[in-house]
């Protein structure tokens, strides 16, 4: 599990280092490590053009050592120093000895030919959009030849929050330092940020305990054991689905099998869409009635293709009067907006599923930050929020959060999400806590969306079919990263 630690975390835990460590030496390790990131992505040092791009301050501090250490190993390393009277002294001092140009915003900045581009503008603590100067030579950047690579956060980028007002520096890889940001994960500070490389400064022992997380495949395999000898269809988690109707058939289809391929113990269909649902999936329990007539189940999913109308209020409503953990998704969330105390009143665990439009209904509108207003409204609400987003967010009422790194724009289709309610309404049904299992249902759901795009564009049905597939992959081979 990667921890996501805020700008305030990460400069309490700094103070605390800096006190312990001589003058300097955290910013050597900073720029040791992002030098070392650099020389693997060029492949080579001698000959290689690097254009390091240093505004005031000790993150174009990193950059101008970082730059110091690649001209040393025989890059032509070029220095472009946005603030030349705010320049970091000692860097700018170690880039001139080890053979590097400096130059200013408008002089030769070599961007059009440079194999690599060092973003050290503005630090973890900026704010706002970019300077003029500043976003003339990040827009030359994101169109030039040169991989792009940020010094620990993209310019322009909110570190917290990933929000983004105004122009920011474009970035293939960031190299950040000491604990993941935020806003290198989520909003639109993800774009920004490519691929993110972690380094290791020592910040570790001295941060808090981090509020918000990101799963690795790890993780997500300890929610995906496979049977041991004494299990039986009852023991793995029992799942009612609710879902479907005349309308939209396909909704419950897709969730139970869902469902069924995450965990095939035992799914009990209990909508409106029963004849579809029985065709498609002879696996499943079918019932012809009530959610109460069902038989034991030991979690609820409900309102993927329900419908609004009193009869789908009714059977919300007999749902949500259960002591079991219920996953309201789609048309269940248009009615438990209508009345937020459905969801109020309960004790046992219940997962909201919002895509945006869905949220804002609640009466809350999402903005910027995505992970603050997921914990606004669980913390109201009483419930489990997971967000969804090109990268969907959980969050908990006491503050908890998770941000999934996993999935494709490949997703961006019809039925989908009724994908991501049976996978949920399966995990959930083992009674592992909310929060974490929906965080593992979105990580696994991003997964099945990567595995089904691998052959090209992709339909809701074929992340059903490459459910299992994945699963497998997850708990074992292929797929395997760190989640960043």
């Amino acid at each position: 599990m990667i921890g996501l630690s805020t700008v305030a975390e990460v400069r309490a835990a700094e103070d605390v280092l800096l006190a312990r460590t001589r003058e300097g030496a955290l910013m050597q390790r900073a720029a040791t490590g992002l030098a070392t990131v650099c020389l693997r992505l060029l492949g080579r040092a001698p000959g290689a053009r690097v254009t390091v791009l240093a505004g005031g301050g000790n993150n174009g501090g990193d950059a101008l050592f970082a730059g110091a250490r690649l001209a040393a190993r025989g890059a032509r390393v070029t220095a472009v120093l946005l603030a030349p009277d705010r320049a970091h002294p000692a860097g700018l001092a170690a880039l001139r000895r080890a053979g590097g140009r400096v130059t200013g915003p408008d002089g030769p900045d070599g961007l059009d030919r440079a194999d690599l581009v060092l973003d050290g503008i503005v630090g973890i603590g900026g704010r706002g959009g970019l300077r003029p100067d500043a976003a003339r030579l990040a827009d030359r950047a994101a169109t030039g030849p040169g991989t792009t690579v940020a010094v620990d956060v993209p310019s322009g980028v909110d570190a917290d929050t990933g929000a983004v007002e105004g122009a920011a520096f474009a970035a293939v890889h960031t190299v950040t330092f000491g604990a993941v940001k935020p806003g290198l994960v989520v909003g639109e500070g993800r774009g920004y940020a490519g691929t993110v490389h972690l380094v290791d400064i020592g910040l570790g022992p001295h941060l808090a305990p981090a509020r918000a997380h990101q799963l690795t495949d790890d993780d997500v395999a300890a929610h995906l054991q496979p049977p041991g000898d004494v299990d039986d269809k009852y023991s793995r988690g029992v799942v009612g689905i609710v879902a479907g109707s005349a309308t939209y058939p396909g909704a419950g289809v897709l969730c139970t099998g869902a469902a069924l391929r995450t965990r095939p113990g035992l799914v009990r269909y209990a909508g409106t869409a029963a004849e579809g649902v029985r065709a498609a999936w002879p696996e499943a329990i079918v019932t012809a009635g009530r959610p109460g007539d069902a038989g034991r189940v030991q979690a609820w999913v409900v309102g993927p293709g329900t419908g609004t109308d009193d009869d789908a209020r009714s059977v919300l409503a007999e749902v949500l009067a259960t002591d079991l953990p219920v996953v309201v998704d789609a048309d269940a969330l248009t009615m438990a907006a209508r009345e937020p105390d459905l969801v109020r009143r309960r004790a046992a665990p219940t997962v909201l599923t919002p895509h945006d439009r869905e949220f804002e209904r609640f009466g809350v509108a999402v903005g910027a930050d995505r992970v603050g207003s997921a914990r606004r409204l669980a913390a109201d609400l009483g419930a489990v929020v997971l967000l969804k987003g090109s990268a969907t967010v959980v969050a908990d009422p006491g503050g908890t959060a998770f941000v999934n790194g996993t999935g494709t724009p490949e997703m961006a289709t019809a039925g989908t999400g009724d994908v991501l309610s049976g996978i949920l309404g399966a995990l959930l049904a083992t009674g592992t806590p909310a929060a974490e299992t929906a965080a593992a249902a979105a990580h696994l759901h991003g997964r099945a969306g990567q595995v089904a795009a691998e052959t090209g564009p992709l339909v809701a049905g074929d992340m059903v079919r490459r459910l299992s597939e994945t699963v497998g992959r997850v708990r074992g081979t292929g797929l395997r990263d760190s989640g960043v």
